[in-house]
Parts: structure tokens; C-alpha cells; sequence
């Protein structure tokens, strides 16, 4: 075969192989069989190998990929992957569906309600309509690039299709979707690992996890996932009007995209929706939770922004949890981080939702016996919010004789230290003294979102402190090869992944940082808060509460906390041996140039004219503003729109200073 006769021949192969691909997985009406697939595929791979230099980036061959990985590596988002908030009654949308209509000061808003996927979701980039990088979401600002394993899913386009009325996909852009599993794939994938004598999965979204995150993409390969798009987050030069208009555009590019999706008039019709797919739900292909109601105009959705984690045109309504019934066969109790001993019903294994549940967690002893739950009783569970598995009740008909109410013990099960009731809590008194208290603060140390050390799990932590190898944080950075040669299931490459790993994070975001060391009531939200106020470690430090709790969402109680960690002993000699191992945590850096409103705590109110509220609030911060959601005595600016309601009139109350947006835009260097 000459060279231009195998040119023309690689570009019909690829033509019809993704014409195939289009059919099979987005039409669901496939034309050939699979041994008549393969051959298309087989004889591809051989030009490919014949004539290299042909083999082009979007080729359906890639899909096959090979090659074994030692890690993945971390991958910045071209768009921020939040999450959304779950509601669970029709009450809520309806309150949200009121606050929505309140901030757009409109009197009528459409919805889409979408199928709430139970997957692994995923960021897709393109340039120029040829798939180049996929990560997974991981803190939601950084993921791991899994791009290899995803083109060996079919339903994902390598190269986007050009359609009739259908944008042209130019330039980079990011499209968000879910991995999932079939439900058929599942079960199938289930029987082959229990023949083969290894562990199966609990529930199908942990399969599409652990199958997307293989090292080696053939077994990626191997498994059938399904990928479904459901938003363009990043596109150059491209604007949607609607929702409904984006997901016709992904459709048309040749994604996967739910038929199931429903234009809303009312919030009204958005909970049908929501009761007709839960009634349909259990004969669906796959596994979905809820309803995902979304503010059809996207101007409106700009309008209405971001909190700090979610969006304010967007929820989540989850779907009742499912409830079976089992036997309670004892009950162990857990030491968590903070030193709670919290009781764990150990259950005759059932299927819940998808899952198989063989514990379930009994919350405190208050719960305990306002449940009046004993061993041996048989019970009602479900997983709350389909995610947590609880016990909702004992059915006392089936109760047997000579059972005993449980008592928490007045010793740590672990450590054997006094316990103590604060409140709903027993509390094992002897801090990180403790090992179970050391592991749950050392995970949390190393976890997504905080210090993000990969390869410093549960397994490998518990082993460290179990032959006293970390005995503080501190200690992680004192380990050496040999002490990680004596660990279970490390080998040569495994030791030098996680030293690097070490090495990698000992240069953490503050805010990250201060999130990792597990102070009482600072989640991230706060963690950023401190460390956008003090820009470094040493000053938050020497803070006392009345300096803190002058800070825009401080209360009196992370304030107590936050000044009690940072005045304890113990605590500020770990810090210190951090920093003399090399542990630097970095400030974020401060935009560049004049600041006109450094110090102010801005709030806005009403309609913008003139700027988005996000692209408002961009400028606010770039010129050394923090940005408030609500008027309180420390906000001390308001810039008011047309429409300003119960914020403004709360401003003039206190006696705030207010501004129109003009005057805001002339403060900031803006027209």
C-alpha cells in the first residue's frame, strides 16, 4: 500500500469507526457486529503502526492506550468544579426557587431539571474540537489527569463533530460530565472479580471510580464505562443563552447527553419531574440519586453567581433513601480525630440503593437510647442522603429475650484514657496521645483539599503509627526509605512515589495548610478567611480572640478555637518542626498594583448595571476588598443597584456607607 492510498484508507477507517461509535453509544442502534468492529479497529491499528506519522491525536485507535502509570499527576482546572447543594424536600426548592426569583428581582423564572448522575465526575478539554486532557474533580480546583483511561471510552468524542445549527467547537474549551458504570457492566464486572477470587465492588459509582483511576488503561479499556456531558464550564469565544441551548450544542458535538431532561415553567413542574424519574428509577440503566434543577438562562445564572462552594442557580433535589431491613449483629465503637467515640452498628450485609451495608453508624448514646437499639435486634436502615448508612429504627415485634441496653464505655476502647461527656459526646480525654486520634488527624493531614500527600491512606497511616514511626505530623517528614521498606505492600517504586509526595507538599497553599491541621470549626471556607487575612502562618499565630473575632465570619467560638490551637505547647512545637523540616506554607498572592479598597468589607445589593455580579466581585477583590454575603456592623461598604431591598435599608440603619455602582467603578479604575 503506497502512502497516499494508506492516508485515504486511515481517514475512512476513522471516518466510519466513530460513525459506529456514534450509533452504538449515542443512538443505541448499532449497524455491524462487534467481531465486525474489532476488525475495523485491528486493521487501523496496523496502518497506524505501518505508516506512524499518520496517526493523528484524535484517531479512534488512541482509545487503546497502553502503557502502565506509577501515579497521575495533578492537573489545574480551566474552570472551578463545585459542587452543588443537596436539598431533600419540596419545601426547600421552593424556598430556593423564592431566593432565586428575589435576587433576579424577577417575577417568573424557567428551570431544567436534569437526572442527578451517581458518578465520577470528570473535566474534559478541548482545543480546537480535539479532546486533549481529562481530569477527575478532586478538591475541585486541581484534579489527577486521567486523559489516557478516558479515551478508551467510547461515548467520549476525540474529536467534536460539526453539526448543523451547532456552534463551532474552536479554541480551548471544558466540558464537564460522569463517568458511569452501567448497572448490566456492574454486575457483570462483579461475578468476574468473584471468580477470580478478588474483592468486588460495593456499588457501581465505586466501580467507575476505581476503573476510571487504573494505572493501566487497558483495564480501563476492559470495563464498559459510559460517559454522560452535562455543561460547557470554559469555552473562548462561545456563549450559550440557555441550558437547554448548551446541552442541545453537546449533543450536536457528539457527547452522550440525557434525553431525560425536562423545561420547567414552574418549580412546580420541577418536582414532578423529580417524582415520575424517582418512580422510574429502578429501571433505569444506571444509577442516578436525585434531580439537579438549574436557572435555564445562563445571564440569569452569571447574574446570580457563586457561594464559596456551590452556585445560587443551582440544587440538587436527592431522592428518599431506600430502606431495607437486617439483623444487628453487635456493636463496635470508633475513636474519630476529635477524640468522639461514636457507636457502629455491625450488620448482617444487605443491598441498599446498590450498596452492600454491613455497618451503620448509631450517631451517639443519646441516640442509642432514644432508638432503644440492642445487639441482636432486627432494624430498618437506609443511607442517608443515599450516601451514609443509618439505623432509622428497631422493630420491637421481632426483638429476642434477655437483650441489653448498651452503654458507652468510661474508657477509651483504644487507648483505655478516661472518656468524658460533653454535651451529645463522649470524648476520649487524651489527645493525640491516643492512636486513634493520631490516625484520623494524620489522614486528615494528608487528604484532597489539605496537604493532598498521595500514598498516605488509611492502610499506611495506621501501619506508620503501629511500629511507631509517626508519633506527630512532624514525624512524616523524618521518614526515610528504610523505614518505608518495612511497611506491608511497598515496594522500590511505591517508597519513591511517596517521598516525593513528601517532598511535593511541603510547599501548601495556607489556607490548605491551616485546613490540614484540623483545628476545631475551621473548615476550608474559614481556613481561606485566616489566611487572606493574615497572608502568613506567624501572625495568625500570635492572633488573640478579639483580633479574630473582628474578622468578617469569625464567631467567639473559632475564634476560642483558633487562639487555643495556636497557644498550645504541643502544638507549636510540631509547627516549629515543620518549619525547620522544610514545611513553607504560601500565601496566595495579592494582585498586583494599586489597591483602593484594601480593608473594606463590601456587600452588594440590587441589580448591577453596568458589570455581572461575579465580575463585580472579581474587581472588588483584585482591588483589596473581601467580599460579604450579608449586612453585619463589619461590612463597611454597600454598593447598591436599582431594586435594593431589605440589605440596604438594613445598611442605612447601621449607618454604612453606600455607593451606586458608578461610584464603585470609578473607585476601582473601571468604566
Amino acid at each position: 500500500m503506497t502512502r497516499a492510498e494508506a492516508t485515504r484508507r486511515i481517514a475512512a477507517l476513522s471516518d466510519e469507526i466513530r460513525e459506529h461509535d456514534r450509533r452504538y453509544y449515542l443512538l443505541d442502534q448499532p449497524k455491524i457486529s462487534d467481531a465486525a468492529y474489532d476488525q475495523l479497529v485491528r486493521e487501523l491499528l496496523a496502518l497506524e503502526a505501518q505508516f506512524q506519522d499518520l496517526r493523528r491525536p484524535d484517531s479512534p485507535s488512541q482509545r487503546v492506550a497502553g502503557g502502565l502509570r506509577s501515579a497521575f499527576r495533578k492537573v489545574q482546572h480551566l474552570a472551578p468544579m463545585r459542587s452543588i447543594d443537596s436539598l431533600m424536600e419540596r419545601e426547600e426548592i421552593e424556598e430556593f426557587d423564592e431566593r432565586v426569583k428575589r435576587l433576579l428581582e424577577r417575577e417568573q423564572v424557567d428551570y431544567v431539571a436534569e437526572p442527578k448522575f451517581d458518578g465520577l465526575s470528570v473535566e474534559l478539554v478541548y482545543e480546537d474540537g480535539t479532546f486533549v486532557l481529562g481530569s477527575t474533580r478532586g478538591d475541585g480546583e486541581t484534579g489527577e489527569d486521567i486523559t489516557e483511561n478516558l479515551r478508551t471510552i467510547r461515548a467520549l468524542p476525540l474529536r467534536l463533530a460539526s453539526a448543523k445549527g451547532v456552534p463551532a467547537a474552536r479554541g480551548r474549551m471544558a466540558v464537564r460530565g460522569e463517568a458511569l458504570m452501567p448497572l448490566a457492566e456492574f454486575e457483570a464486572l462483579n461475578k468476574r472479580l468473584v471468580e477470580a477470587n478478588e474483592e468486588p465492588f460495593a456499588s457501581a459509582r465505586n466501580s467507575a471510580a476505581g476503573t476510571v483511576r487504573q494505572l493501566d488503561p487497558k483495564v480501563t479499556a476492559e470495563r464498559r464505562l459510559d460517559l454522560y456531558a452535562y455543561e460547557v464550564t470554559f469555552a473562548e469565544g462561545l456563549e450559550f443563552e440557555s441550558q437547554r441551548g448548551m446541552l442541545a450544542a453537546l449533543r450536536g458535538w457528539g457527547f452522550h447527553v440525557e434525553e431525560r431532561v425536562e423545561h420547567c415553567r414552574t418549580i412546580g413542574e420541577a418536582a414532578d419531574f423529580h417524582a415520575r424519574l424517582a418512580a422510574e428509577r429502578d429501571r433505569l440503566p444506571y444509577e442516578i440519586d436525585g434531580v439537579v434543577i438549574k436557572v435555564d438562562r445562563r445571564d440569569w445564572q452569571a447574574q446570580l453567581g457563586m457561594k464559596s462552594r456551590s452556585p445560587r442557580w443551582a440544587v440538587a433535589l436527592k431522592f428518599p433513601p431506600r430502606i431495607e431491613v437486617t439483623k444487628l449483629l453487635d456493636i463496635a465503637v470508633q475513636v474519630g480525630r476529635t477524640g468522639k467515640l461514636t457507636p457502629v452498628a455491625m450488620l448482617q450485609p444487605v443491598d441498599v440503593s446498590g450498596v452492600t451495608v454491613s455497618r451503620a453508624t448509631l450517631h451517639n448514646q443519646d441516640e442509642l437510647d432514644r432508638k432503644d437499639v440492642r445487639i441482636g435486634d432486627t432494624v430498618r436502615i437506609r443511607r442517608a442522603g443515599d450516601v451514609i448508612p443509618e439505623v432509622v429504627e428497631v422493630l420491637m415485634d421481632q426483638r429476642p429475650r434477655g437483650t441489653k441496653r448498651f452503654e458507652l464505655p468510661s474508657k477509651c476502647p483504644v487507648c483505655g484514657a478516661p472518656v468524658e461527656k460533653i454535651g451529645a459526646n463522649h470524648l476520649c480525654t487524651n489527645g493525640l496521645a491516643c492512636p486513634a486520634q493520631l490516625h484520623g488527624h494524620i489522614v486528615h493531614f494528608c487528604a484532597r483539599g489539605a496537604m493532598d500527600i498521595t500514598g498516605l491512606g488509611d492502610k499506611t497511616v495506621k501501619q506508620l503509627i503501629d511500629q511507631r514511626l509517626v508519633k506527630n505530623l512532624a514525624d512524616l517528614y523524618r521518614l526515610t526509605p528504610i523505614d518505608l521498606a518495612s511497611l506491608e505492600g511497598f515496594a522500590e517504586k511505591s517508597i519513591e512515589n511517596l517521598i516525593a509526595a513528601l517532598e511535593a507538599s511541603k510547599k501548601p497553599r495556607l489556607d490548605r495548610f491551616l485546613f490540614a491541621l484540623g483545628v476545631d470549626h475551621v473548615g476550608s471556607t474559614v481556613a481561606q478567611v485566616l489566611a487572606e487575612e493574615f497572608g502568613g502562618l506567624e501572625k495568625l499565630a500570635d492572633a488573640d480572640e478579639a483580633r479574630l473575632q473582628s474578622i468578617h465570619g469569625i464567631g467567639p467560638e473559632v475564634a476560642h478555637a483558633v487562639a487555643s490551637f495556636f497557644g498550645g505547647a504541643r502544638n507549636r512545637k510540631v509547627l516549629a518542626s515543620l518549619r525547620e523540616l522544610g514545611v513553607r506554607p504560601v500565601a496566595a498572592a495579592r494582585p498586583a498594583g494599586p489597591q483602593p479598597l484594601a480593608g473594606e468589607t463590601v456587600v452588594f445589593t440590587g441589580t448591577l448595571e453596568q458589570l455581572a455580579r461575579p465580575e463585580a466581585a472579581r474587581r472588588a477583590e483584585a482591588a483589596g476588598a473581601r467580599i460579604a454575603s450579608g449586612i453585619s456592623k463589619k461590612v463597611t461598604l454597600v454598593i447598591a443597584g436599582p431594586g435594593a431591598g431589605s440589605k440596604l435599608d438594613e445598611a442605612n440603619k447601621l449607618g454604612l456607607k453606600v455607593i451606586d455602582e458608578a461610584a464603585f467603578l470609578k473607585r476601582v479604575g473601571g468604566k
